[in-house]
């Protein structure tokens, strides 16, 4: 099976950019007059990830819809009731959600204890595929924790004739079935990747069928990369913000955790033939699942014509790099501004400060001995051309930096609050790290 995905190293898998999201599609949550309520559960959940083998207690984020996660539209209002029954704090985050100073974990909000219930806000300014988290704290727990995908539908009309999903999570298993959390040396366990919550996940389609299928790289730790055989695959979003379309490198989309793509699939080839869905984490290819071609007649009598960018979110067309705050943060190593977010306190110095409107560009080095993955909360960036003439074709939230390397981001510093950044090297016993800073 390695023969038949790119062979592909740490660098290797950050050559390209990509994504995983495929299964039955988000279950849908009505709205009344524009807000709607989500109520969650922290809660111990008991999983089959090893077929045939003993249940797993899992940690996980109970809902009032079953499968990968939540589905709404741009312009709602969403009001969450979290409540945690767990024996041990939690803090969510809800990555890719711009913009709500209220809901940010530690910065904003403190963790909610065994038995408390908070309730928060949060307007869904953009669409796009973003994330449920809940393991900020969740480094050396007794169970790993699950997360869940958000999906916010956009106002206009999309090209497709599906929207998929495929959550992608990375476990640690024991013999007896028991699952470690990230932040402890997992010894021998076996390594184990679920689709949506089960190990193979087919999607059947019919010829001429365009898909959108959203890929989430949901692991504790890993970079991924995914790649259907035999078929184009176009990026249309990452981190949930519209991109620029471009085919996928060597057709395989390359996700750090954290990390979402939106692609397009037209679906070819012959009826009853499919197309394994392959995924590489640096070491080994696994397959996840395949693309099946139906019997049934083809949907249309020829492919769709390309589709169109989607719909921009707001985000600025231009940034102003000339007059930006620059800023260089160290990631990796043991600098002492670098702590694990139960070590959080904001009376801490931050990491800047901005003014409101202002362009700030981070020049972000990994010192670390292996790659370390950057999330920025609050605001999404431009990954700059190496020359800082320029930028990439798309917005990001999370980016995997290689060992000895710099990569230069810039953002407008849009919405005032307090905001955390994180960074975690791409190991499972590594420790995540946190800081913060303020735009004013």
């Amino acid at each position: 099976m390695a023969d038949r995905i790119p062979r592909l190293d740490r660098r290797g898998l950050l050559a390209g950019l990509g994504a995983t999201a495929l299964a039955p599609a988000i279950p849908s949550i009505t709205a009344a007059q524009g807000r709607s309520s989500l109520a969650l559960q922290a809660n111990e959940a008991v999983v089959g990830l090893r077929p045939g083998g003993p249940g797993t207690p899992v940690w996980t984020l109970e809902g009032p819809a079953s499968g990968a996660g939540f589905r709404f539209k741009r312009g709602e209002t969403l009001e969450v009731t979290l409540g945690n029954r767990l024996p041990v704090p939690i803090a969510t985050s809800w990555r890719g959600i711009d913009g709500v100073p209220g809901a940010e974990p530690l910065a904003a909000r403190p963790p909610l204890a065994l038995g408390a219930r908070e309730t928060l806000v949060i307007p869904l300014r953009h669409a796009g595929t973003f994330l449920c988290d809940f393991r900020l704290l969740g480094d050396g727990q007794a169970r790993p924790s699950a997360v869940r995908a958000l999906i916010v539908g956009e106002s206009e009309p999309v090209s497709v004739d599906r929207d998929e999903v495929m959550l992608i999570e990375d476990w640690r298993l024991r013999p007896d079935g028991t699952a470690i959390a990230p932040g402890r040396d997992p010894g021998n366990a076996d390594s184990l990747y679920t689709v949506n919550g089960v190990t193979t996940a087919d999607i059947h389609a019919r010829i001429h069928q365009r898909l959108r299928l959203r890929f989430i790289n949901g692991c504790q730790r890993n970079v991924i990369a995914v790649k259907i055989e035999n078929h184009e695959v176009r990026v249309m979003a990452i981190d949930g913000q519209p991109a620029e379309p471009f085919p996928a490198r060597n057709g395989a989309l390359v996700l750090p955790p954290g990390g979402r793509v939106d692609a397009f699939v037209d679906v070819t080839g012959a009826a009853g033939s499919n197309s394994p869905i392959l995924l590489h984490d640096g070491k080994e290819a696994r397959t996840l699942g395949r693309l099946v071609v139906t019997e049934q007649p083809a949907n249309r009598p020829a492919p769709l014509p390309a589709a169109a960018e989607l719909a921009s979110n707001g985000l600025p067309a231009r940034l102003d790099l000339k007059s930006a705050l620059r800023v260089d943060l160290a990631l990796g190593g043991s600098p002492a501004e670098w702590v694990t977010p139960a070590n959080f306190a904001i009376s801490a110095a931050p990491a800047f400060r901005a003014k409101t409107g202002r362009v700030v560009v981070l020049a972000l080095t990994n010192r670390a001995a292996m790659t370390t993955v950057f999330h920025l909360h609050g605001h999404h960036f431009r990954l700059l051309d190496r020359l800082d003439d320029g930028w990439k074709p798309y917005w990001l939230d999370t980016l995997a930096i290689e060992p000895g390397q710099t990569q230069r981001i810039a953002f407008a510093a849009e919405y005032a609050g307090r905001w955390l950044i994180e960074s975690v090297a791409t190991d499972w016993a590594a420790p995540r790290l946190v800081r913060w800073y303020s735009v004013e």
